[in-house]
């Protein structure tokens, strides 16, 4: 994801959420994500709950089964990422 994207994305989630998300807390998040761990459902849910606390949005089941879905069939691609972005942008 290119800088100015990462940059839109935050600022994105910030705005819908109304919350102020910093950028360090999302690297700190994404420091231990590894591609094994968009692939392990168990991590991925672990991994999805982090974030939903970390911006004190609840995210329900049959989102997060969605999110789960989804990023095991993007291959973590840019674009992937970003079509699960805007899916969670809906919610």
């Amino acid at each position: 994801m290119s800088k100015d994207m990462s940059k839109d994305v935050l600022g994105a989630i910030n705005k819908k959420t109304g919350k102020n998300i910093t950028e360090s807390a999302v690297k700190k998040i994404a420091g231990g994500v590894t591609a094994e761990t968009m692939q392990n459902e168990a991590e991925l849910r672990k991994l999805i709950k982090q974030v939903s606390d970390m911006a004190k949005v609840k995210v329900s089941d049959s989102t997060v089964n969605d999110i789960v879905k989804a990023v095991k069939a993007s291959g973590m691609t840019a674009g992937g990422m970003e079509t699960i972005m805007k899916m969670m942008m809906k919610k």
